[in-house]
């Protein structure tokens, strides 16, 4: 027999009979009583009995030890209280269970913590009927999954989750960007964080001697552990490391503050600035900057706040400090000195379409591809044997035999690992030849279970453990607000509640998706919910023109850019999708409408939203500076690689304005080579910002 699994079979079995005694038990009885420590001598059982209470503990299944006064450890005893095995009942409502099985349904397969969300819905939902098996909803959709991306990919993140959760100091090669090197990094690894499509490590760098953030794509090769030893660090406590201090900054916050910028909004985008970006700072209002507000946000990269404030043209300019308005002035310069006349490019290196080897937008977004169907945090074993003895007493207790095809889908495990969970279940005993159960798979594909008088010790949810709680939590963060029903928020308060703690704050931070567009979610959805029409007020920021649009609100999806509202226009006859963080105001009205047939409002969400690409009938080439090629290699198509390191990439568009905003945006490191109306359009949006 393995030993893991002689090491599941001990841990299982110290559980039932420290809940079948229900009282303080010294450790020789442990010894004598318990399966698979009987055959030790008095070294080994000390050994496997410490190293056993340990990881129990680090599961959150605390034993309670009583000491003696004079400290002879043989005299100690042990118990289990029952409220740190057994998850405190939590009182969902229908709601709830419907909006949580549509969680997994969106993500299954396609989350990387989807085996793990699986048990933990198992357990939450005791005593009610399964939301595995319930009708999904048709209301939602999802471009971005929160899917590792990749077999690489996959197998780096649960080498990190794991080392996160033992507390194992991990070595891997890691490309910085902006150096455009590649070495060698010892980092404890204290949390992940999963934002805009990719999970990050954040952790102590033992080269820099500081916390550093790491992209797990840019790691390179095999994450290995750096020691032997059981744990290798402790992590800090909140008052020195707090995931959501990294979670909650803007693109130019990332590093050390180097100043605060002040710049000045115009009236028309300060609702948009300081809904959105309002929490990276201060808004307040000037006498002497009239028609507008003035936002104030420190800043740690330059570049990257001049690049925000040109992607909003004319309706942004820099108050000061005086060394960002010349840096925003200066790159103005060279874009416009780029598209003033011809663009002078090196000589060509190669024409082959993705010559670089960095990942395509669908695959570094973490939803593309052959990955979709890639599980990259399996659970671990113990979980998975609790969630099976609980649904095989519960079977055996209803005198009901379970169908071995649909268990298997139920817990999304092979036949094998099937039989063997079921083999070692069935020798989990708590002394005296007191077995919790005995099951049987059958040869006409079922399962028989006779549950033993104390089988009640497993009859009841068993507490989630911490990559369970963090996955469920994890997906309510990803969907957020964006549920018609609205209760994914409730539901996670009483999960938090019943946990004692928010898993959120012990390893796993999923960052939300755009602005602050709860308020606009809620009317839509809303809409969708009680199918009347919803009247918005919508900023275009292609024509820079509100419009009013009274639609029928069909779906919400998300996307790389955040989430949008999938209606039906009447104006327009057509679908449209509309960016929350652009609608203004969202009114709810009482006018009833009927779904219009074979009109399936969410059928884009395999395109665009995932890969950043909308259908469009034009191309643009732009080309991009040798400092930024590395970056324009993680996200676009490399139609050219140029003697100098410069690139030449492709861009599909559909609107001429929203290419001239994504150059502005590059900041002076790209240019259009053509089509030559839009490097005219370009010229013409410096002249309205200068």
């Amino acid at each position: 027999m393995a030993k893991d699994t002689e090491k599941l079979i001990r841990q299982l079995s110290l559980i039932s009979y420290l809940m079948a005694e229900r009282r303080p038990v010294t450790a020789l009885e442990i010894r004598r009583d318990v399966e698979g420590y009987s055959g030790m001598n008095e070294d080994a059982f000390a050994r496997r009995f410490y190293a056993d209470r340990a990881e129990l503990d680090s599961l959150g299944i605390q034993l309670t030890v009583e000491r003696p006064i004079d400290g002879i450890a043989e005299q100690e005893n042990y118990s289990l209280r029952p409220e740190n095995f057994h998850l405190p009942p939590i009182a969902f409502t229908d709601g709830e269970l419907a909006s949580l099985q549509t969680s997994l349904t969106l993500l299954d397969g396609e989350f990387a913590y989807a085996e793990p969300l699986r048990l933990a819905l198992q357990q939450i939902t005791w005593g009610r009927p399964s939301p595995l098996t319930a009708p999904a909803q048709q209301s939602i959709a999802l471009g971005i999954t929160g899917s590792a991306g990749g077999h690489e990919l996959s197998a780096r993140l649960a080498k990190v989750e794991t080392a996160i959760f033992r507390s194992k100091t991990i070595t891997f090669d890691y490309y910085t960007m902006e150096r455009d090197d590649t070495g060698a990094r010892k980092v404890d690894p204290y949390h992940l964080l999963f934002q805009g499509g990719q999970f990050y490590l954040l952790g102590h760098s033992h080269e820099r001697g500081a916390l550093r953030v790491f992209r797990l794509s840019r790691m390179r090769g095999k994450v290995a552990y750096a020691t032997k030893a059981e744990h290798d660090f402790k992590r800090p406590d909140t008052s020195v490391f707090d995931p959501r201090d990294y979670a909650d900054r803007a693109t130019w916050q990332f590093g050390d503050t180097v100043d605060t910028g002040r710049v000045w909004i115009a009236g028309r985008i300060a609702w948009q600035v300081e809904r959105h970006y309002g929490r990276y700072g201060t808004v307040d209002t000037d006498p002497a900057q009239p028609g507008g507000i003035v936002f104030s946000t420190p800043y740690a990269n330059t570049r990257q706040l001049a690049a925000w404030v040109l992607r909003l043209g004319e309706h942004a300019r820099v108050l000061e400090p005086a060394a960002l308005a010349d840096d925003v002035k200066a790159r103005i310069d060279v874009l416009r000195d780029r598209h003033t006349g011809p663009l002078q490019l090196a000589a060509t290196v190669s024409h082959a379409p993705g010559a670089a080897e960095a990942e395509t937008p669908s695959r570094a977004n973490g939803s593309g591809g052959e990955s979709r169907r890639e599980a990259a945090i399996r659970p671990e074993r113990f979980a998975r044997l609790v969630t099976l003895a609980s649904i095989l007493i519960e079977a055996g207790r209803g005198g009901v035999r379970l169908d071995l095809a649909e268990l298997l889908q139920r817990l999304q495990i092979t036949e094998s690992e099937l039989r063997e969970d079921v083999n070692v279940l069935n020798v989990v005993n708590f002394g005296g030849g007191s077995y919790v159960l005995y099951a049987e798979v059958h040869d006409d594909g079922t399962i028989e279970v006779d549950p033993e008088p104390y089988s009640d010790n497993f009859a009841r949810p068993a507490r989630l453990l911490p990559v369970e709680a963090k996955a469920l939590v994890a997906a309510i963060d990803l969907i957020g607000d964006h549920l018609p029903e609205g209760t994914l928020t409730s539901a996670r308060e009483k999960i938090v509640a019943a946990l004692g703690a928010d898993p959120m704050e012990q390893g796993l931070h999923v960052a939300r998706s755009g602005g602050d567009d709860a308020a606009i979610a809620r009317a839509a959805s809303q809409g969708i919910r009680d199918k009347v029409l919803v009247n918005i007020e919508y900023y275009k920021a292609n024509e820079d023109e509100f419009s009013e649009r009274l639609i029928e609100p069909y779906a919400l999806i998300n996307g790389r850019e955040g989430w949008y509202v999938a209606a039906y226009d009447p104006a327009k006859e057509d679908v449209r999708h509309f960016r929350l963080d652009r609608i203004k105001t969202a009114t709810v009205t009482d006018t009833p409408y009927e779904q219009r047939p074979q009109t399936d409002a969410a059928r884009d969400v395999e395109g665009w939203p995932r890969t950043g690409e909308v259908p469009a009938s034009r191309s643009a080439r732009v080309w991009v500076s040798p400092d930024r090629a590395r970056w324009a290699r993680e996200e676009r198509h490399v139609a050219e690689e140029l003697e100098d390191g410069s690139i030449i990439v492709e861009l599909s568009f559909a609107g001429t304005d929203w290419l001239v905003r994504e150059i502005l945006m590059e900041a002076g490191d790209a240019a259009v080579v053509e089509p030559a109306d839009v490097r005219e359009a370009v010229l013409a949006g410096i002249a309205r910002i200068a």
